[in-house]
């Protein structure tokens, strides 16, 4: 027959066997909300940067002065979109949205620098030909002009044509507005096909060229104006691809880095006499998301 002494020590051990199975269920509780916490937050924070983040067009605006602006030039609106990248994060409904905005603010020259259709995607013949409608409603007085970029094959070529887009790719074109003082607009081709710095410079060897011509200058690899503005003179240049980095950190900037655009990834740069101006892009490059850095457009007026 046991004691009470033995009843109450089994009393107790069991007191505190319970106690300490309460302490289990509580912690085992805490990591489960702790799990169920981190999981909404990943969602909700995965859904941002894939989808809303993606979305949102922001149209960045800017005054370029320059005292060797045609006075026909004086005035003018440009539009700069570039990266596309239809397929990726960019479908049709996008591209009518982005025309909308884009006629809305009737510009005089429209730009667009590379990377029309992402390279993963099978783009069928009735995309194409959508495409190419929405791209032939951008009506300009002056022109449209595109350079290609470095996942731009055979399609990019046909659609930009039949969209009444003018691709300088290693060329120049001398760009009029009402009189006989024009504008040099030069196309440089892709680093990674066929890039030809000189064959687009030409115009400045020529005999009767203007060396004070204002130059904007197409490219789509930022990194490529460091070798332009060694031996050539151009007052802004325009660029894509480096999609301004993807994912951007407060302090760090830009996280994404590809080739030919490991060094200029920001939207700006001030560089000597040249103006760079890096497009965010529209659609996405390599990784779906984006985050501080919404798909954008470019719109500059000129100012003599």
């Amino acid at each position: 027959m046991e004691s009470r002494t033995e009843k109450n020590k089994e009393k107790q051990e069991n007191i505190e066997e319970e106690e300490k199975r309460e302490k289990r269920k509580k912690y085992a509780k805490r990591i489960f909300l702790s799990l169920l916490l981190l999981f909404v937050v990943f969602s909700i924070s995965y859904f941002y940067i894939t989808n809303i983040a993606t979305k949102k067009l922001i149209i960045k605006e800017e005054v370029i002065n320059a005292s060797n602006i045609p006075d026909s030039f004086n005035g003018k609106k440009i539009i700069h979109f570039s990266d596309l990248h239809y397929g990726s994060t960019y479908f049709l409904e996008d591209l009518k949205e982005l025309i909308k905005e884009i006629n809305k603010r009737k510009p005089d020259i429209i730009f667009f620098t590379g990377d029309l259709i992402d390279e993963k995607y099978e783009l069928s013949t009735k995309e194409a030909e959508n495409i190419t409608k929405e791209l032939k409603s951008l009506k300009v007085p002056i022109g449209k002009y595109a350079v290609a970029g470095e996942e731009d094959i055979a399609s990019f070529q046909t659609i930009m044509n039949q969209s009444n887009f003018t691709i300088l790719n290693n060329d120049y074109d001398l760009v009029y507005s009402n009189d006989n003082h024009p504008i040099l607009v030069v196309g440089l081709g892709s680093l990674t096909t066929d890039r030809n710095i000189e064959e687009a410079f030409r115009y400045f060897k020529e005999e009767n060229h203007n060396s004070d011509i204002y130059t904007i200058t197409l490219l789509h690899e930022p990194d490529s104006i460091d070798e332009i503005k060694t031996t050539y003179k151009t007052n802004i240049a325009l660029a894509g691809h480096s999609h301004n980095g993807g994912i951007r950190l407060p302090f760090i900037g830009g996280v994404t880095k590809m080739e030919g655009a490991t060094k200029y990834t920001d939207a700006h740069y001030s560089l000597e006499n040249t103006e760079l101006y890096i497009s965010s892009g529209l659609g996405t490059s390599n990784y779906q998301v984006r985050l501080n850095n919404h798909p954008s457009i470019h719109f500059f007026r000129l100012r003599k």
